[in-house]
């Protein structure tokens, strides 16, 4: 009988350990920033993304059920200079009106080579078009929620922007830092 209840307790307590909540976080587009870097004129040239929201199922200890989709608002793209957004907001470049949304969609979420690292593999949406990218970032747990930065790059023929521009470098390095607060 002693055995039986042990036996009951350790499959009651395995059970309950593989059925933890779902660690939900809904992302802060205030408390976050996401910037994208591309070379013009041989110079770098920042701008800033906002309207981010969306959700993130994020389980460290069970990757396959963790999901990151999240949007930004493309129409939202600030380099400081108001002529130039305009532009970038064009036809050309992101074609905003067309297109309001940039989207990531999680494909795959695999652990990096320390602690905090992880792979994100996603299909990233731009301008219509989809193409699968890869993330290496990192988790840091912050008050009320998480921390999640990293940084990758795509090349923007890929998205078809600014397909004419002959002074414009081809690769863009996009960099994220995004507060999640838990739901």
């Amino acid at each position: 009988m002693k055995n039986l209840l042990i036996y009951l307790l350790v499959v009651l307590l395995g059970t309950c350990v593989n059925e933890l909540p779902a660690q939900i976080y809904q992302p802060i587009d205030k408390s976050s920033e996401i910037k994208i870097v591309v070379k013009n004129v041989g110079m770098e040239v920042e701008a800033i993304l906002t309207g981010l929201e969306g959700d993130i199922t994020f389980i460290t200890t069970d990757l396959k059920k963790s999901n990151f989709s999240v949007s930004l608002d493309a129409a939202s793209i600030s380099t400081g200079i108001d002529i130039r957004d305009s532009n970038l907001q064009d036809l050309d470049y992101l074609d905003t009106k067309k297109y309001p949304k940039i989207y990531i969609a999680s494909k795959q979420i695999t652990k990096g080579s320390k602690p905090e690292s992880f792979l994100l593999k996603a299909t990233l949406t731009l301008k219509g078009i989809s193409k699968d990218v890869s993330i290496p970032f990192t988790v840091v747990p912050a008050k009320g929620g998480m921390v999640f930065s990293g940084n990758f790059k795509i090349n923007r023929l890929d998205f078809k922007i600014g397909v004419g521009s002959v002074v414009l470098s081809n690769s863009m390095s996009v960099s994220l830092v995004v507060f999640a607060k838990k739901v």
